[in-house]
């Protein structure tokens, strides 16, 4: 068995997931607003929740990750954890092992274990919504890199601008024009004036409305830029979508006619999928981040 905590802005979200990926315990519990030392307590209390084995490790989802320089929390939304050692603090807490990882990491190890990747030796996991991110796993193996951004696509320019796309957006890192100001929820919501959200804007279209139309003919374009950014990179055999976004349906048909466009070869097989295991994917993953026991 393996424990697995998904530490969000809202809520921390605990499993004790079988070897066979079927969940035995979840439990959730509120995040306490801007309190670091009451999240570590709370962790603490929701494990104790799950299982009073001592001999099983804990995989920890976050937003943002450790610095592999110093070990602290950086580019957490979540700002009561950047610059704390997240991990060591647990540890000594727990007493036991802790291993870390950003949430779009644990999304797509969970969907390359057993979810829409789980027969792709490589598997790219996108997060789109507040925000966009993304993981790699190679061989159902998580790859982080040396600097522990690997899959960090939503902070990279828009591939291949058209004129007025320039200069872009300003966005929260300090550059503009990141992928992640045009394909997260609140990015679709501001290219469409800013008076509704993506859900509100995905409905209409259904609906026929020719500017909701029309912003997501621009929204499918833009995914299919930088989602060929990606393949031409790495080339995996699945992307996964995730996030609230990933429930537009239309995504799945409309991106892959646009791929061929941006991908530098005369064939595509890379699949786009949505997730099969949705919102449980992230603390899924984080169980994933450890084999079945410490000593394994």
């Amino acid at each position: 068995m393996r424990i697995g905590i998904d530490l969000g802005g809202t809520k921390i979200e605990g499993i004790l997931l079988a070897d066979s990926g079927d969940i035995l315990q979840r439990h959730r519990v509120d995040t306490p607003k801007g309190d670091y030392q009451q999240t570590l307590q709370k962790i603490r209390s929701l494990i104790d929740q799950l299982t009073d084995d001592k001999h099983l490790a804990i995989g920890i989802g976050t937003p943002g990750a450790p610095s592999p320089e110093t070990g602290l929390m950086r580019n957490a939304n979540s700002t009561c954890l950047n610059g704390q050692p997240l991990q060591q603090d647990l540890e000594e807490l727990l007493q036991r092992p802790v291993r870390v990882a950003n949430d779009a990491d644990c999304f797509a190890l969970s969907e390359a274990n057993d979810g829409a990747g789980k027969d792709a030796n490589s598997v790219f996991g996108v997060i789109v919504g507040t925000g966009t991110g993304g993981g790699l796993v190679i061989h159902k193996q998580l790859l982080q890199g040396p600097n522990a951004i690997a899959g960090e696509w939503g902070h990279n320019p828009l591939p291949w601008p058209q004129e007025n796309e320039l200069p872009g957006p300003q966005c929260y890192c300090g550059k503009q024009g990141c992928v992640e100001t045009w394909l997260s929820g609140p990015g679709l919501a501001r290219d469409h004036g800013g008076e509704i959200q993506a859900k509100e804007i995905i409905q209409q279209a259904k609906q026929g409305e020719k500017q909701a139309l029309a912003t997501l003919e621009r929204y499918y374009d833009r995914m299919a830029r930088c989602l060929a950014l990606v393949i031409n990179i790495v080339d995996p055999e699945v992307i996964v979508l995730g996030g609230g976004l990933s429930n537009a349906e239309t995504l799945y048909n409309e991106v892959p006619r646009r791929l061929p466009r941006y991908v530098f070869s005369d064939t595509l097989k890379t699949q786009l999928k949505p997730p099969v295991h949705g919102d449980s994917s992230g603390v899924r993953g984080a169980a994933w981040l450890w084999p079945i026991t410490m000593d394994s």
